[in-house]
């Protein structure tokens, strides 16, 4: 009897030990991971998509940015980021997932160890992985799905080349199903540098299977890719082009085209038809409770779009869809699906995973509005190069025309407007956000309203009367701008032409590259205004102060700006210094940039001791720099750094404005009228600004990706402000006071 009461305690103690185990853990469930490379929300319609638009009808729903490491991302790169729970490339040009090689129940990836051994992906695999470690079993339906489901070896337990293939009863043993729908982009891979034959071949591809088309099945099979010699490299689908399925050929072929859209309105339209139908074999035999993923994976040619993210689960639909990863309750990113995939699994996320699992928003959301977002950020790209070139045209004529007329003392006053309008220009382009606009006509319309309006406020009160008063208006309204928007969610720098765009996919909150340069800018001229009202210790105090809440709000998680706080902390600690009376020397500059290094590290480390989900890309890098994978991404930062060097925008603002200065602290009655030595004798402490300035615009252009843009966008700022401030401390420095040589005359001995 003893006994008996032994084993039922034993028993007892076991259950409840299992329950709660499983109070702790997420709870498992069905997961179908349906991926429709190329496909955005302007494709689903109720008559040519009614299966895809009958999910997203009843789903959450939200908008997709696939980058990966391009600009533009193939399906290879997409599925291949799926996999490696981070942003990854296959290393070529490449174009379609390469094509397995069936073997009983499942496949192999041919060449597959070359993704980890040779091009440096050493994440791939990692939800193969996973899943495998887990116990979890997962169906591959088509390439893609195969590359982003296989382990480290390129092997996929089950795999098939059809949704036709498969019933309920073989989706009812294992919890996850993938397919990789590429009917959608398979004429786009094979149009370009295709013969005649394989086109014909592409075509007999994609209408195989009853319009549910079999993907990598027997049209695929004919063509160039079906050996395995083929299929060597990457995938074939980069060099050897075969994984477009179906007469992808060596060469061109395979490869995303490189124009916005290849297809015409109605051959796209064909092939959506059967990439719909695809799906809804599929949809019709998932077992009832399974959640239904929909993402367009990859782009479909040479301009980024919005892809389609859609999710369907109980209470879902109607509602937004969004991820921590991007704060933004309708925006997420490719690496999102990962952990997706293996949260509703209940499988723990691996540390190398930079995605969080898909959010489900407040309810309203539209695909007319996610349709508007596509068009939002497509308006912002199209006039963003013409933005920038304008913006330098605008500086080189300012200062030829500032060199000319300053120079025979004439026009003061309307280059002291043109002056402060211009610096007005940058803040103008993120105050146009605060009213909807929907077209470029009412965008370009909307900054020069409010550079006039900058510029009127400016001029306006009783403080245009001082030599700073303009200046610190437009000093202060940007760096205001800036830092409301850092408290507000980041809405004025999402789809701006100085900030970032969601399709890019570089930044989705926080502060971008060019927004720090113009907030360390602004801050800095702002609070060298107050030093110079108030100088002495108020001064400094009012310096470091507000130089250190600007640098906070960068490196926290509401800016997560990881070079702008390098870059803010010498800039602040030079402009103290040179206020204080104390000289600064080369050991003093590397000792405050090595603080604003230590200081950058200090906001990452307690970013990373946030759970996964928290974090940002700060934290995210101490994990990188913990696997060893930190070195990959400075390479690949200092490749953009050195890229913006050659910007015809970007450099033609820091030659102008660099060449301008010089010139006019040399020689000051030939360039400017000694103008730039009127600001520096009426406010010493505007000195201190601009030389800290500088030396922020400096080291932020070396330690961050956008380079050039960092410098080139404080120079467009403080420069004009400087020269606005010396034409209005002319008159107080007396228009006929003797002429001194600068110091460039005086060094050549010349006499005036």
């Amino acid at each position: 009897m003893w006994r008996a009461l032994v084993v039922l305690a034993v028993l007892a103690g076991q259950v409840l030990a299992a329950q709660a185990a499983s109070a702790t853990e997420p709870p498992a469930g069905r997961v179908a991971l349906i991926g429709v490379p190329g496909l955005h929300w302007n494709d689903l319609t109720p008559d040519d998509t009614p299966n895809l638009w009958e999910l997203a009808r009843t789903s959450a729903v939200g908008s997709l940015s696939v980058r990966t490491v391009g600009s533009v991302t193939c399906p290879y790169d997409g599925w291949l980021t799926v996999s490696a729970g981070t942003r990854s490339a296959s290393g070529y040009a490449c174009g379609a997932p390469p094509l397995p090689q069936a073997g009983g129940e499942g496949a192999v990836i041919p060449g597959y160890r070359y993704l980890i051994d040779v091009a440096g992906q050493r994440s791939a695999g990692t939800l193969g992985e996973t899943l495998r470690a887990a116990g979890r079993c997962s169906i591959a339906i088509g390439p893609g799905a195969a590359l982003a489901l296989a382990d480290r070896h390129g092997a996929v337990a089950r795999y098939h080349d059809s949704p036709l293939r498969v019933g309920t009863a073989d989706l009812a043993r294992c919890p996850l199903v993938a397919m990789d729908v590429d009917d959608l982009i398979r004429p786009y891979l094979t149009a370009e540098g295709a013969g005649a034959g394989a086109r014909a071949g592409a075509r007999a591809a994609t209408g195989a299977g009853a319009g549910a088309a079999t993907g990598a099945g027997a049209g695929a099979a004919t063509g160039p890719g079906a050996g395995a010699g083929a299929a060597t490299g990457p995938g074939a689908g980069a060099g050897a082009g075969t994984g477009a399925g179906g007469g992808a050929e060596v060469g061109e072929g395979g490869r995303l085209p490189r124009v916005p859209d290849k297809l015409s309105a109605a051959d796209r339209r064909d092939a959506l038809q059967l990439a719909d139908a695809k799906a809804g074999a599929l949809l019709s035999v998932l077992p009832a409770g399974t959640t239904v993923l929909l993402a367009g994976l990859s782009d479909h040619g040479s301009v980024p779009h919005l892809r389609v993210a859609a999710m369907r689960a109980p209470g879902t639909e109607g509602h937004l869809l969004g991820a921590a990863s991007t704060h933004r309750e309708d925006i997420s990113i490719l690496t999102d699906l990962t952990a997706t995939v293996l949260s509703e699994l209940g499988v723990p996320v691996p540390a190398t995973v930079v995605g969080t699992p898909l959010r489900v928003g407040p309810a309203g959301a539209t695909i007319a509005d996610l349709r508007r977002d596509d068009a939002t950020a497509q308006s912002i790209r199209s006039v963003k190069g013409v933005y920038f070139t304008v913006v330098a045209v605008l500086q080189v004529a300012f200062y030829l025309a500032a060199f000319l007329l300053l120079r025979r003392r004439r026009g003061l006053s309307p280059v002291r407007v043109a002056a402060v309008a211009l610096a007005a220009l940058p803040v103008s382009s993120y105050l146009v956000n605060l009213l909807p606009w929907t077209g470029l006509p009412q965008l370009v319309g909307g900054v020069l309203a409010w550079a006039a309006a900058v510029t009127a406020v400016a001029f306006a009160g009783p403080w245009r009367r001082r030599p700073l008063g303009p200046p610190a208006v437009v000093a202060g309204v940007t760096a205001l701008t800036l830092a409301g928007d850092l408290l507000t969610g980041t809405t004025l720098q999402l789809n701006s032409v100085m900030g970032y765009g969601a399709d890019v996919g570089a930044r989705y909150y926080g502060l971008g590259n060019i927004p720090f340069a113009l907030l360390a800018t602004g801050t800095l001229l702002a609070a060298t205004v107050i030093a110079h009202r108030w100088p002495g210790r108020a001064g400094v105090g009012a310096i470091v102060t507000l130089g250190a809440f600007a640098m906070v709000l960068g490196g926290s998680g509401l800016g997560s700006d990881f070079g702008g706080v390098i870059a803010f902390v010498p800039g602040i600690a030079v402009t103290a210094l040179i206020l204080s009376g104390r000289r600064v020397s080369l050991v003093k500059l590397g000792a405050c940039c090595a603080a604003g290094g230590v200081t950058v590290m200090g906001f990452a480390w307690l970013n990373h001791l946030r759970p996964p989900s928290e974090q940002s890309h700060l934290g995210r890098f101490v994990g990188q720099v913990l696997t060893g994978e930190a070195l990959d991404v400075i390479w690949r930062k200092l490749h953009a750094m050195l890229a913006t060097l050659l910007s015809p925008n970007l450099m033609p603002i820091v030659i102008a404005a660099a060449a301008f200065l010089g010139y006019a602290i040399l020689r000051p009655e030939q360039a400017s009228a000694g103008v730039v030595p009127a600001a520096f004798e009426h406010s010493p402490a505007l000195r201190a600004g601009l030389i800290g300035t500088l030396v922020s615009g400096v080291v932020g252009m070396l330690v961050n990706d956008s380079g050039a843009a960092v410098l080139s966008m404080a120079l467009a700022l403080a420069v004009p402000l400087l020269l606005a401030t010396g034409i209005g401390a002319l008159p107080a420095a007396g228009r006929s006071r003797p002429s001194v040589p600068g110091v460039g005359e005086q060094l050549a001995g010349v006499t005036k």
